[in-house]
C-alpha cells in the first residue's frame, strides 16, 4: 500500500490537471452526473451510451455524462490520483476487486441503506452479492457479469481437420499444434503484465489445482506453476503468439483468420455478431479440475453530497432494472445480473439464436471470483510480472513466481 501510494503521488498532479479540465460546473437546477468507465470494445460503449441517454431522457433533473478513461490498467492510477486529491466522479465502473483499495482511501460510500429499500433488490442474482460486499458493508452493485472460454473458428477447425474439441489441457495443446501452418497459430495468447492478462490467466491456474485464498497467499503454488508452463508450452511448440502488449482483449488476428482460438468473454458476441464471422466457444479445457474465473463490471458510489448521492443511486438502480439489463445482454453479450431480465422470452430467444452464450450460463457454475481485498491490485502486479516474464522467456514458472512470492510477504508490512 503505501508503494502504491507513492506511485499515485507521482502521477496526481498531471491527472489532477486534466480532470480538473473537464470538469468544470453547470449551474442550471439539473444534477450533472458523471461516470467513468472502460467499456470495450467500442461497440459496447455505444450501446451503454445509448442507454445512458434514455435515463437522461427519462430523467430530466438528472444527467449523467458516460466518460471512457481507459482500460482497467489505464484507468487505475486516474482512479486512485483523484480519490486522493477528491476530484473523483460520480460513479465508478470497474470490477470489484477494487473495493478494498477504495474503502482504505475513504473514496466511496456504503450502499446498503439504498439497497435495502429498493424493489429492483430482490430480482439480482444472489450469487453476485459477494463480490459487493466487504467488511460488513455493501460497496457496489454488479453491472454485468461474464467468464472467460475459448472462442475458435469452426472453418478454421475444419480446414485442419479438427473434430472434436479439446476438454483437457493435453488435448488443447495437441489441436494448437493440429491448427498451426505457416499462415495460421493455434491459440493467441495475452502479453503483458496488467489485469487482463492476469484475468485470463487465471482459469487456467485455478484448473490446474491452484487456489488464492486464505490469510497466507501462497502466489507459488502449484496450479499457478502448471498454469505457467502450459501457456509456455504453446509458445514452445510454436502454435501460439503473443497479443500486442497489453491489449490481449483485441479480436484482430482473430477476426482476420491469422489465430483459431483467443481466450475471451460473452463480451465479445456482439462485436462478433456484427462482423458476420464464423465462431463457436468451448469452455476452458481442464488442468486437474474444470474452473473459470467470473468477471463483470460493477457501479460504485463515490463519495459526495447526499443529493448527488441519490442521484447516483438513481441510476445505480436503472442499470439493474430488467429493461437495462435486457438491453445491455443483448447488444454486448454479457449475462445479465437481473433474473427477471435472464428469464425473459426477449433474452432466451437471444440465447436460443446465439452461438455459444449457454457455455458461459453453463459454465457459471464453474466460476471463481478474484480475491475482494486491499492486497489484490498488489497480488495481481505480481502475478503479471511472472506471466510476462515467463512468456518472453526470461525466467522459468518457478522462478519467476518464487521472486512473487517473497515479493509479496515483503509487502505485507506495509499493508
Amino acid at each position: 500500500m503505501l508503494l502504491l501510494k507513492r506511485c499515485v503521488c507521482i502521477v496526481l498532479s498531471l491527472v489532477l490537471f486534466a480532470l480538473n479540465a473537464c470538469s468544470a460546473p453547470i449551474d442550471d437546477g439539473v444534477i450533472h452526473l458523471t461516470l467513468w468507465q472502460g467499456v470495450n470494445p467500442p461497440p459496447n460503449r455505444a450501446v451503454l451510451q445509448k442507454l445512458v441517454d434514455k435515463f437522461n431522457q427519462q430523467h430530466p433533473q438528472i444527467q449523467v455524462e458516460s466518460l471512457y478513461v481507459g482500460q482497467s490498467d489505464q484507468q487505475l492510477p486516474k482512479i486512485l490520483a483523484a480519490a486522493i486529491g477528491d476530484a473523483s466522479p460520480d460513479l465508478l465502473w470497474y470490477g470489484p476487486m477494487l473495493t478494498g483499495q477504495l474503502v482504505d482511501l475513504g473514496a466511496i460510500r456504503p450502499i446498503e441503506a439504498f439497497w435495502q429499500k429498493s424493489a429492483v433488490a430482490k430480482d439480482i442474482d444472489p450469487a453476485l452479492l459477494e463480490a459487493m460486499r466487504y467488511q460488513d458493508h455493501l460497496w457496489s452493485v454488479p453491472f454485468g457479469t461474464n467468464n472467460m472460454g475459448i472462442f475458435y473458428r469452426p472453418d478454421l477447425f475444419k480446414t485442419a481437420g479438427v473434430t472434436e474439441l479439446p476438454k483437457t489441457w493435453p488435448e488443447l495443446r495437441q489441436v494448437a499444434k493440429q491448427l498451426t501452418s505457416k499462415d495460421l497459430q493455434g491459440i493467441v495468447l495475452p502479453l503483458g503484465k496488467g489485469e487482463w492478462t492476469v484475468f485470463s490467466w487465471l482459469p487456467f491456474m485455478w484448473s490446474g489445482g491452484g487456489s488464492l485464498d486464505g490469510s497466507r497467499v501462497k502466489l507459488n503454488n502449484s496450479g499457478s506453476i502448471a498454469a505457467l508452463q502450459f501457456w509456455r508450452s504453446l509458445l514452445e511448440d510454436g502454435s501460439a503468439v503473443l497479443s500486442t502488449p497489453e491489449r490481449g482483449y483485441e479480436l484482430d488476428k482473430f477476426l482476420a483468420g491469422k489465430v483459431a482460438m483467443q481466450v475471451t468473454g460473452p463480451w465479445t458476441l456482439g462485436q462478433l455478431g456484427s462482423t458476420k464471422s464464423p465462431y463457436g466457444v468451448m469452455p476452458i479445457p481442464a488442468g486437474v479440475t474444470s474452473h473459470t474465473v467470473v468477471g463483470g463490471e460493477h457501479l460504485f458510489m463515490m463519495k459526495t453530497t447526499p443529493d448527488r448521492s441519490q442521484a447516483a443511486w438513481e441510476f445505480m438502480e436503472y442499470a439493474l432494472s430488467p429493461e437495462f439489463q435486457t438491453q445491455w445482454a443483448l447488444g454486448t453479450g454479457y449475462l445479465p445480473v437481473n433474473l427477471k431480465a435472464r428469464q425473459s422470452p426477449e433474452y432466451q430467444e437471444y440465447v436460443a439464436k446465439t452461438p455459444g452464450l449457454q457455455v458461459f450460463l453453463d459454465q457459471a457454475a464453474v466460476g471463481k471470483s478474484r480475491p475482494i481485498s486491499t492486497g489484490y491490485p498488489e497480488m495481481s502486479e505480481l502475478l503479471g510480472r511472472s506471466i510476462e516474464a515467463v512468456l518472453m522467456g526470461k525466467e522459468t514458472p518457478q522462478q519467476a513466481l518464487a521472486k512473487a512470492q517473497e515479493r509479496w510477504e515483503l509487502a505485507e508490512i506495509d499493508r
